[in-house]
């Protein structure tokens, strides 16, 4: 009988283990953005919102940073398959697989926050539909910042496309290489991950990047010269679910994701402080060691615009498919 009892005790201790399994489930939330972005702090603010609506039957956990070692530019590939539960997503990072995601935003192309307005539920739009072809579900967006991208160099002030020719520069997007490889400069993408050793080692000899979230990377330790060259409106970042494990989720769960990505969206959607906290980007850091020098001169400017308008074109044209459409939609809500 104490044999029973006991047999009968342990088998009632695993079902309990079990069943406590089930109810812990954890959801892994891959975010590619270093703990220290002011986006990562609204996405931690989401989790917790998601956790709070679901009382502990399910809970969310975002891995910042790259922590789990999974490629920003992998994402379609891995998501769909189950590696992660959730995924912060950025269109522009996707090209390799998805080139009409490419062709949506080309930074540079939209150059106030007026315009950008206008195209913001379009752009959102294009982005569920072609990520859905790819089985995700886009079942949140983050909004980025209307940014100013600048010219860090580590060697000396550089503030005009005719100095940066002699440069090695680095960039983050496709569209960018084929910019800035028109106008004669040699120009590599180099994940933001390694662009603080690229620098400080002479891979690169300067970097574009905006001076919001220089600090971040401690971009001023090794190029501490800048010059403001161009303006930048980017789709937002999406936050996706594999399509099949979004359909096959609880109602409670989805529409505790839903309303935390509401209020998140409302949180990040706004614009009309952006210059202002440009500016005290800039002067946090001149005080942390950073030259700041004159900027690109408007003819330069408008170099850049011209180039990367007709780099929208091709690119576009170039990826077939969706992209020539999406391109046109775009400009249609921008009324061009």
């Amino acid at each position: 009988m104490n044999f029973f009892l006991k047999f009968f005790s342990m088998g009632l201790l695993g079902l309990g283990l079990t069943i406590s399994t089930v109810v812990a489930e954890e959801w892994r939330f891959n975010n590619f953005l270093p703990e220290t972005r002011p986006e990562s702090a609204e996405l931690e603010q989401f989790v917790v919102d998601v956790n709070l609506a679901l009382g502990g039957d399910t809970t969310l956990k975002m891995y910042s940073g790259g922590s789990l070692g999974l490629p920003n530019t992998d994402t379609l590939r891995f998501l769909p398959k189950g590696a992660v539960e959730m995924s912060l997503m950025w269109a522009n990072y996707l090209g390799r697989d998805a080139p009409a995601l490419s062709s949506v935003v080309v930074q540079g192309t939209i150059g106030s926050i007026e315009e950008f307005e206008k195209a913001i539920s379009t752009v959102r739009e294009i982005y569920e539909e072609e990520f859905e072809e790819w089985g995700v579900s886009s079942v949140g967006y983050v909004a980025i910042p209307m940014l100013s991208v600048s010219v860090f160099c580590r060697d000396g002030p550089v503030r005009s496309i005719e100095a940066l020719k002699s440069k090695k520069l680095r960039v983050w997007a496709r569209d960018q290489v084929e910019t800035f490889t028109g106008l004669g400069v040699a120009a590599q993408i180099i994940p933001q991950a390694e662009m603080y050793v690229a620098l400080k080692s002479g891979v690169v000899d300067c970097a574009l990047y905006p001076a919001l979230y220089a600090h971040t990377v401690s971009l001023q330790e090794v190029a501490p010269y800048a010059s403001f060259l161009y303006p930048m409106a980017s789709g937002p970042y999406v936050i996706g679910v594999a399509t099949d494990r979004w359909e096959k989720t609880e109602n409670n769960i989805k529409q505790a994701i839903v309303n935390a990505a509401e209020d998140l969206w409302n949180r990040t959607n706004h614009y009309e402080d952006d210059f202002e906290r440009e500016l005290a980007a800039r002067k946090s850091l001149v005080e942390g060691g950073v030259t700041w020098g004159e900027d690109f001169s408007q003819e330069d400017r408008n170099l850049f615009v011209g180039s990367v308008t007709e780099i929208w074109k091709t690119l576009a044209d170039e990826a077939g498919g969706n992209a020539p459409a999406y391109r046109q939609r775009v400009l249609d809500a921008l009324g061009r």
